[in-house]
Formats: structure tokens, C-alpha cells, sequence
């Protein structure tokens, strides 16, 4: 059964995400909305100037918001350093979510030797295979396969559909959604004389506490040592991580982004979506990609990346198509000139 709504006064979120009220802290709140379509049993927030205009015609039973907008808000307020933080705390207390198990299924097949916590829930026609271990409050949707030696720390839930394979190491309170497969085999191959060699991949996969893992992404095992994700790492959807790559604590890889083995990422590193990232090369700390860049070496100072390019109408990608393959030629041109000045 999905989770009943809660009830909360404005004083009483205050009490438990941080920031002060302004204005009615008695008001009863029971979910959250976007300023134009909450209602006044819903809170709202304001994070992006364009949307400042709204806060007159809101019907939000109150707003989160910066200091800085505070005193422009008609309505009660919570008034935060980080509303974007604030608003997915109060977000997950109002969470009605239906949950992806509950209780363990007559059609679960776990193998004698698995050795599962307390609470732990299995939906229909899931597969724990031998020497699995499932810590406390686990949750493992159905058809999910859980496969030999994997161990899955407290409070992680595996959505339906999920496979993970053998001996794969995955943290506290991760959350995987469907599709996605960890530790198959990483694309290693030796040429002989025009023949593919497959090299086996003894390495597997450990992932740290509190990672998510978004839907159909792949995470390959490594081939001699470990492919490592750290903690807090957030991986959307369709995202390709190649054999060993080492992805540090606190990342976020947007979707359709492929990274090639043995790339190692730092901390606190933003990659935006459908970038390519090469392999065997390293992301220092605190860097940020946006969409669609192609890095094929070592990026070493923290800041901001980027080499895709954006839209354009045709009529003009056309004309710059043409300048680029004339840049040579101009090129040559200017190098005479400067000769004859």
C-alpha cells in the first residue's frame, strides 16, 4: 500500500529541514507543487529569478525561498540559505512513493546459503543466489537477480528488472532503478592477428553508501581490479561506465554519457549529459562538463569544460561548416603576409 499523506504545520517543517517562518506558521501543508499549479495545502519554492513573478498569483499554501526574496513573498514563507536543498528534504517527508516491495513473495527463489537481515523485502520472482548477503531493510524488486556472493548493505533498494552479478559490493542506502546491470563483463579483448581474444574480468563492482544509480546505465566489473563508485555518487539514466573506472564521492553523471575504462574521476565532479570521456585518463577534482563534451586527455585544474556546440539554425551551421574547412587555407595566407610586412 502506498504511504498515507502526512500533515504538517509551515513551523513544524521549519523544525525539520532548517530556516524561519515568516509570516502564519500554523498553516497545514500536505505536499508540494509548483508555483503555478500548488494549491493551499501544498508548499512551493522559488530557486530561479524567471519565476519570481509568479510568487503575486501563487495559490501555494506557502513558499521556500531565499532571504534575499523574502520580502517580496505575499504568502507564508520558509525562509532558507539553500530552498533547492530545503524543498527535496520537505519533498521526501510528504513522499507517497508505493514502495517497491513489501514483505518477501512465495516466488522469490533465494538459495539456502544467502543470509538476508531483518525486514528484508523480495518482490515476485526475484533470484538471491548462493553466499548473497542482504543487509537490514533491503529491498529487491521483482525479477531483480541478485547473483552469487553479492553483498547489499542496510537500507538499499534494487528496483524490479535489475541484474547484478556475481560478487559485486553494493553500499548503504543505494538506490538502482530498472534495467540497469552492475558488473557485467568490461570490454576487454586482446588481438591476435585479427582475432578478439576475450580476457576474463576478475575485478567486480563496489559501489559506496548512498549512490543512485538511475535506469538501463551499466557499470562494468573490472578486469583485474575493482571498478569503484563512491559515496553519494549520482548516476542518471543510460550512462555506460567502463571496466575499473573510479568515480570519486559526490559526482553526478548526467544521461546518454559513456566513460571508457580505467578513467579515474574525482570529487565533486558534474558531468553533463551525452559527454565521451576517454579512457585511461583522469578528472581532477571539482571540475564541471557541460553537455556533449568530448575529454580526451587529462584535465588537471578544477572549473568549467566544454566542447560541444550548440544549436544553430542550418543556414548558419552551413556557412560556419564552410569557414572551418577554409581555416587551412587562411591559415597559410596570414603566415605570407606576415612574411611580406
Amino acid at each position: 500500500m502506498p504511504a498515507q499523506p502526512k500533515t504538517l504545520s509551515l513551523a513544524q517543517l521549519a523544525e525539520q529541514v532548517g530556516g524561519d517562518v515568516q509570516g502564519d506558521g500554523a498553516v497545514m501543508l500536505s505536499g508540494v507543487g509548483t508555483l503555478s499549479s500548488a494549491t493551499s495545502n501544498q508548499i512551493s519554492f522559488l530557486t530561479n529569478g524567471k519565476y519570481r513573478a509568479q510568487l503575486q498569483s501563487s495559490q501555494a499554501g506557502a513558499i521556500i525561498l531565499h532571504p534575499k526574496e523574502a520580502e517580496s513573498c505575499p504568502l507564508p514563507a520558509l525562509v532558507h540559505n539553500n530552498p533547492h536543498a530545503a524543498f527535496a528534504r520537505i519533498a521526501q517527508i510528504f513522499d507517497t512513493t508505493p514502495g517497491v516491495a513489501v514483505g518477501q513473495h512465495k516466488t522469490a527463489v533465494v538459495a539456502d546459503s544467502a543470509q538476508l537481515g531483518k525486514n528484508v523485502a523480495l518482490g515476485p520472482y526475484c533470484v538471491i543466489e548462493d553466499d548473497v548477503v542482504l543487509g537490514d531493510n533491503v529491498v529487491i524488486g521483482a525479477h531483480s537477480i541478485i547473483s552469487r556472493g553479492t553483498h547489499v548493505g542496510d537500507g538499499s533498494v534494487i528496483h524490479p528488472n535489475v541484474t547484478v552479478y556475481h560478487d559485486a559490493r553494493i553500499g548503504k542506502r543505494v538506490r538502482i532503478h530498472s534495467q540497469t546491470v552492475i558488473g557485467a563483463d568490461g570490454f576487454g579483448y586482446a588481438n591476435d592477428a585479427g582475432t578478439w581474444l576475450p580476457i576474463p574480468q576478475t575485478g567486480s563492482v563496489v559501489i559506496g553508501d548512498d549512490s543512485q544509480i538511475g535506469a538501463s546505465s551499466t557499470i562494468d566489473r573490472g578486469a583485474l581490479d575493482d571498478t569503484i563508485i563512491g559515496k553519494n555518487v549520482i548516476i542518471d539514466n543510460q550512462v555506460q561506465i567502463g571496466h575499473n573506472c573510479i568515480i570519486g564521492d559526490h559526482s553526478c553523471v548526467c544521461g546518454a554519457t559513456g566513460i571508457a575504462g580505467s578513467a579515474t574521476i574525482g570529487k565533486y565532479v558534474i558531468i553533463a549529459g551525452g559527454c565521451g570521456i576517454g579512457g585511461h585518463l583522469t578528472i581532477c577534482d571539482n571540475v564541471q562538463l557541460t553537455g556533449y563534451t568530448m575529454v580526451i586527455s587529462d584535465i588537471k585544474e578544477p572549473g568549467l569544460y566544454s566542447s560541444g556546440q550548440p544549436a544553430m539554425t542550418n543556414r548558419e551551421w552551413r556557412k560556419n561548416a564552410v569557414r572551418n574547412r577554409q581555416l587551412e587555407q587562411l591559415f597559410d595566407r596570414v603566415k605570407q603576409l606576415e612574411k611580406k610586412a
